[in-house]
């Protein structure tokens, strides 16, 4: 199975490089992994928020295919704890699908076509992380799944 972390925003921030590099190498110890940037679509302040929404959502889309399991990233989305997260991707794994894509919005969330083409949606937390931080914090929950799969003593309970 491979995963991808799809969002939309810069693809390397400074910042937050060296530790995301770094989930990404440790997550390919375990599952093929990999993030693509979305790049932001330019001149928005004048695009009313749904549109804005919808063409962001429409370049989702072109990077997904019907085979696709899509997972958004999503306040409103279904919380688990990282034990529970891990036996969401485990019964990924034993399903058997070729290709799991979790998306991470813009700045005002997803479209109704990305949420009608959703599999599951999944939140972080209830509290609102900025992109570059949610994108780390996913790429650690991540990892932490796969430690929790292979019975590594990385998570503490």
């Amino acid at each position: 199975m491979k995963i991808k972390l799809l969002f939309i925003g810069k693809e390397n921030l400074e910042e937050l490089q060296a530790a995301s590099q770094d989930y990404i190498s440790k997550i390919n110890n375990y599952n093929s992994f990999e993030i693509e940037a979305i790049p932001y679509l330019k001149n928005t302040k004048s695009l009313p928020l749904e549109l804005q929404k919808k063409q962001e959502g429409e370049l989702f889309l072109k990077k997904i295919t019907p085979q696709d399991i899509v997972v958004l990233l999503d306040e409103r989305g279904k919380e688990h704890s990282s034990v529970q997260f891990s036996q969401f991707l485990q019964q990924r794994l034993n399903s058997g699908c070729k290709n799991v894509i979790f998306l991470i919005g813009g700045v005002y969330g997803f479209s109704e076509e990305l949420y009608q083409r959703a599999n599951f949606s999944l939140s972080m937390s209830k509290m609102t992380f900025p992109h570059k931080l949610a994108r780390l914090l996913f790429m650690e929950q991540l990892y932490r799944g796969f430690t929790i799969l292979k019975g590594e003593p990385y998570h503490h309970e």
